[in-house]
């Protein structure tokens, strides 16, 4: 047998959307206030997923954040072809090249 590799540590890498949660991240300690509901909740999902209650909201976050980048570049699309709309003749061209062929 060969010699065993070891893995390499992953890194979120989010920072296309301005947040690193990686190797190098710095942590800080931060208060929060939950509804007793949604706590119970959340520590019974952590127990599940077997992290503790902070790397879940840790992960629930990261997840939220780039959701809302996404509907921000996505807005951003549709306004630019609001402001500036294809034109019959830039599509009509590649319309005619996907149509199947007649039999």
């Amino acid at each position: 047998m060969g010699p065993e590799r070891k893995a390499l540590p992953r890194k979120i890498d989010l920072q296309s959307c301005g947040i690193y949660c990686g190797m190098q991240s710095t942590m800080q300690t931060i208060q929060i206030v939950l509804d007793t509901k949604l706590l119970k909740a959340a520590d019974a999902a952590a127990k599940r997923r077997r992290v503790n209650r902070s790397a879940l909201i840790r992960q629930a976050l990261q997840e939220h954040l780039t959701r809302l980048h996404l509907i921000e570049l996505e807005e951003r699309d549709r306004r630019g072809y609001q402001a500036h709309p294809q034109r019959l003749a830039e599509y009509l061209r590649w319309e005619e090249t996907a149509a199947w062929p007649e039999d």
